[in-house]
């Protein structure tokens, strides 16, 4: 048993690797809970690892909670924007928009059993299929976000029915968690070295305007990345976790 703040402190210092160790041969499918988490999680494994490999990335809500309360962004119409910047930050990543695959499920409520969440596993299948994929990323099982922690369990569910697919986590909300929050087990994985990613990684996450503008300004509540989150994925290395049991 560890905590937030030791874990974090020890997987800032874990081995920086080359993307070949990190990764399983093959193609990589990322699991994104919502538009903008690809970006800030592993921006800069997605541009690195474009250069050479198949890249698929999967949308798994819709992202429509960001902004519940605007009048000027309807939710079909926030939803449309919010794909529309996935897209752009994808571009940024050199990925085409053929890469991009939308589950479109509710935000803030994506289910971890049942008849959709079955149908999503389906598709996350075909799609690592498709890709050649022999990793799948998805956020951290420990992300105070109930949407993260059911992309996390997709992501083991999907790993269950193929098995050889590398499954590995990437941080983004656990990065916030209260320093005393008790964590199982210490840091596994790997840092892999972005700094040749950087400049595209951030061109990514400013895409998605509507989380880090106040392009959305009729809703006093609406979401918006502050600078300490956006600082915190602003440096020259990503780390990629092995799931706990």
């Amino acid at each position: 048993m560890t905590t937030a703040r030791s874990f974090f402190l020890a997987a800032e210092l874990l081995p920086l690797r080359p993307l070949e160790s990190i990764l399983a041969p093959g193609g990589v499918v990322v699991l994104a809970p919502h538009p903008d988490d690809e970006s800030l999680g592993c921006g800069g494994l997605i541009a690195a690892a474009a250069t050479g490999r198949a890249v698929a990335v999967i949308f798994v809500s819709d992202g429509g909670a960001s902004h519940r309360n605007s009048r000027l962004y309807p939710p079909e119409l926030l939803r449309r924007l919010r794909e529309e910047e996935a897209l752009a930050a994808l571009s940024s990543l050199g990925l085409a928009s053929g890469a991009a695959h939308f589950l479109r499920l509710e935000d803030a409520a994506v289910p971890t059993s049942g008849a959709a969440f079955d149908a999503a596993i389906s598709t996350i299948l075909n799609v690592v299929q498709a890709a050649g994929a022999g990793t799948l990323l998805a956020t951290w099982q420990h992300d105070p976000h109930c949407d993260h922690q059911a992309t996390h369990a997709m992501a083991v569910a999907a790993t269950r029915r193929k098995p050889g697919l590398l499954h590995l986590a990437y941080p983004v909300w656990g990065h916030t968690l209260p320093p005393d929050t008790p964590i199982p087990d210490a840091p596994r994985g790997a840092r892999l070295d972005i700094a040749a990613q950087l400049p595209a990684k951030r061109q990514a996450i400013r895409a998605h305007r509507s989380q880090t503008t106040r392009l959305i300004d009729d809703d006093p509540e609406g979401f918006m990345l502050n600078d300490a989150m956006l600082a915190r994925f602003d440096r020259p290395f990503e780390i990629f976790l092995e799931p706990s049991p």
